[in-house]
């Protein structure tokens, strides 16, 4: 059957309905790929700098500093959630940061690295994160690029931090790193400090913070978790998610699978009508050698046998072509980075590309199942073809 293709019109829809099977799971596969790619680096981004769950008091004024936290309490309640990975300290503290030719608001965010090293480390892109001395209150400070820019400050400058409190404070710090998240709700807010500075400001022992940042071990377990701490916790204590705080850039997230996952299904659809097409020529140019197959005693089961396991070889020889371009594609922008975006709208500076082997075999076997399906459909035509009408068939 494969030989007498050769030349014929079925020849041609043969390697058309190949290709678009592996158009097609090629197509799904990067887009899978790109879309956990950009929910991961996001996530990740959101998460290192906001955690998943905050911790902080409830506050009437709704201020942004807010009211001081006791941690040790705290921290021993939350040990008991297996959920939780780790608990990292924090205090806002809102400052005017003056250069000698620019002045900018800002937010001064003490962090600690008490219970490990921060999560903000790999958003650095130049100089280092604030080395913690064991004395005093570390003046170094990290700010982010976008502020940088602004304040034409780099990694080494001076910078002086005006606190607006009573009695004012003025504190001389130095710049030693920058970070980028590309998310403008951080790079064009916030600095990181020593936390011990915002305790010195604030007059609290070191005892009170002004939250604790919560990370878990696993994304999923954010809604069972928050729905825990809610019931359990002092009254006192508020707990928020990540994903109410920042509710816009998950929303957008979610915008972006629902119309990945509706692009995905028409291409399958596609590739299901590509192959019963391909199936229903088959037969038609076959029409005559079904007729003296059936004269020789052939059951339709058998010839409906061999053009289903015709239309099988096909749709995996497109599966096998489409999935070696799209794990090759995905290789080259993993590796190499060959694909760049703007950062100031795509939150990234380049194509991310997120490797889900059970997403992978998922689509595969979806494909195969579709188009294993359709390739039935046609073959039933064969049981109302009659063996005397199709041999005189031309």
């Amino acid at each position: 059957m494969d030989g007498s293709d050769s030349g014929s019109f079925t020849h041609s829809v043969t390697r058309i309905a190949t290709v678009s099977i592996a158009l097609g799971i090629a197509v799904m596969i990067v887009s899978f790929a790109i879309l956990a790619g950009f929910r991961e680096q996001i996530q990740n981004k959101v998460v290192s700098f906001a955690a998943h769950l905050q911790l902080s008091r409830y506050d009437t004024s709704n201020a942004l500093e807010g009211a001081p936290l006791g941690e040790p309490a705290l921290r021993r309640t939350l040990a008991r959630y297996p959920a939780v990975a780790s608990v990292q300290p924090y205090a806002l503290k809102t400052a005017i940061l003056k250069t000698p030719d620019e002045v900018l608001g800002i937010v001064l965010k003490g962090v600690s690295e008490r219970a490990g090293p921060s999560p903000m480390r790999p958003n650095l892109v130049a100089g280092r994160f604030i080395r913690y001395a064991d004395s005093a209150a570390s003046l170094d400070l990290v700010i982010s690029q976008k502020i940088a820019r602004k304040l034409r400050l780099h990694v080494g400058s001076p910078a002086l931090c005006y606190f607006v409190q009573q009695p004012p404070r003025i504190r001389p710090f130095r710049v030693v790193g920058i970070y980028q998240t590309g998310i403008d709700e951080f790079d064009e807010t916030f600095v990181l400090g020593d936390l011990r500075q915002v305790q010195e400001l604030n007059a609290w022992p070191d005892t009170l913070v002004g939250g604790l940042e919560v990370r878990l071990r696993d994304f999923q377990q954010l809604p069972r978790t928050y729905e825990q701490l809610y019931k359990n916790l002092p009254y006192e204590v508020r707990v928020e998610r990540v994903t109410d705080q920042y509710q816009q850039l998950f929303d957008w997230l979610g915008l972006l699978s629902r119309n990945v996952y509706i692009f995905l299904s028409l291409i399958i659809i596609v590739a299901t009508f590509n192959m019963v097409a391909t199936i229903f020529i088959m037969i038609l140019e076959r029409t005559k050698m079904i007729g003296i197959l059936k004269a020789l005693g052939a059951t339709d089961h058998q010839i409906r046998q061999l053009f289903f396991f015709r239309g099988l070889s096909i749709t995996l020889r497109g599966l096998l072509i489409g999935n070696a371009v799209a794990l090759g594609f995905c290789a080259l922008q993993y590796y190499f980075h060959v694909l760049p975006l703007d950062p100031e709208n795509y939150y990234m500076d380049r194509v991310p590309i997120a490797w889900a082997p059970v997403v992978i075999v998922a689509l595969n076997a979806a494909t195969l199942l579709a188009s294993a399906l359709s390739v039935l459909v046609p073959t039933y035509l064969i049981a109302r073809i009659k063996p005397m009408v199709a041999i005189r068939f031309d």
